[in-house]
């Protein structure tokens, strides 16, 4: 039953970049469906990541008590839920509840998905490498749901209200699986003080930090990449068919990045250097974004940045898991990710607040100050070694 549990964790991932990438993927259509400006689409994102933010401090504590199974039912069975909601929202009230459900099934299985995968492959022996590659399987997400809308809209001739019941349908397909999967047994003996105590841990607090910035350039990138790109194919006919393609690619180059990194073995011991040239990488790719004057530019630096992404979020989890007892992985990635979603939550709302009356070219610049604190932050994460990391258990 092992490989079913493999599998389980894998569908999480997948299952949550759906939840990431989807308003992305239909941002035009969505806005133009409920008569909303880039302002109002930007609240929509941030309902869905401040709702993540509060909930995954929940979640996180709530795994490492629990155990995996009813928190992965619960993700699968609001997933669907949501995905239902946000297809048939005829206001912008109803999308953002839609969105807010989203964000509950988004981080159950976001912390089910990122703690397991380190746990069941490679023999929990390497996390880092463990991680990149369950989380190609969220880089496969972010190549499927754009181009599954691309085609369900214009090869098709469907709405995207089909295309979103069409992934529902997909997670309640996903919740077989969840329910007849067997998990490891959870540690007993937790209590919840223990995550209060991994707050005053600098190798939680570093990751966290590292995490605001990654975050931060993921989304805004998921989020704004299509209406970026329809801006740079001048608005023809065919731009928003184009530029949910080029936002497809971007997951293809996630995808590719993560499991080229995933076959580097002991990747965990050199974890703290990837973070580090990666960041650099994706600093320069954002300055090319803003820089070009033409889709082929923008094109190849979208490309670089989502293969600059790709090993930056598993390698920080991974470096940060080897530091710490695995009983303990669900508070720590409950206390990381949710400071990373703040960064995830009002970033990319800002971009869309300084792109209404405007481009969102003009608003990158953000976006490569983040990169830029990245890059420091990293600077500093391979200071924090194991020793100080340690257990709260003990």
């Amino acid at each position: 039953m092992k490989k079913m549990t493999i599998v389980v964790a894998l569908m999480a991932v997948f299952t949550l970049a759906i939840c990431f990438i989807i308003l992305g993927a239909i941002s035009v259509e969505l806005m133009e469906a409920l008569g909303i400006d880039e302002g109002q689409f930007g609240s929509l994102v941030m309902g869905l990541f401040l709702t993540s933010c509060i909930v995954q401090l929940i979640i996180g504590p709530m795994v490492d008590k629990l155990g995996y199974k009813p928190i992965a039912i619960l993700g699968f069975v609001v997933t669907s839920v949501s995905l239902f909601i946000l297809a048939f929202a005829a206001s912008f009230g109803m999308a953002l509840l839609a969105c807010i459900l989203l964000g509950i099934g988004a981080m159950s299985l976001n912390t089910v998905g990122n703690t397991l995968i380190p746990v069941v492959l490679f023999e929990g022996k390497d996390p880092a490498r463990a991680s990149n590659f369950g989380n190609a399987f969220f880089g496969l997400g972010y190549v499927i749901t754009p181009f599954l809308i691309v085609f369900s809209l214009n090869t098709l001739n469907l709405s995207y209200s089909t295309s979103l019941s069409i992934l529902g349908v997909l997670a309640l397909v996903f919740l077989v699986f969840a329910l007849i999967a067997s998990y490891p047994e959870i540690a007993t003996g937790y209590k919840f003080t223990m995550a209060i105590k991994l707050l005053g841990k600098g190798a939680v607090l570093i990751a966290a930090l590292a995490l605001f910035c990654y975050l931060a350039l993921e989304v805004s990138m998921g989020t704004w990449i299509k209406p970026y790109m329809e801006q740079m194919f001048g608005g023809s006919s065919n731009s928003a068919y184009n530029a949910g393609l080029v936002l497809s690619l971007f997951g293809v180059a996630m995808m590719a990045g993560r499991f080229i990194t995933s076959t580097i073995k002991n990747l965990t011991a050199m974890g703290n250097k990837v973070i580090l040239f990666t960041s650099a990488v994706s600093f320069v790719a954002i300055m090319l974004m803003i820089v070009a004057n033409g889709p082929a530019l923008a094109i190849i630096a979208i490309l670089l940045t989502g293969l600059a992404f790709a090993p930056i979020f598993p390698t920080i989890v991974g470096v940060t898991f080897a530091k710490f007892d695995p009983r303990l992985y669900g508070s720590i990635f409950g206390i990381i990710f949710a400071v990373g979603l703040l960064g995830g939550t009002f970033v990319p709302k800002f971009i869309g607040n300084l792109s209404v009356g405007s481009t969102v070219q003009q608003s990158l610049p953000i976006a490569a100050v983040m990169a830029g604190l990245l890059f420091v932050i990293a600077l500093f994460m391979g200071k924090v070694g194991k020793q100080e990391g340690g257990s709260v258990a003990e």
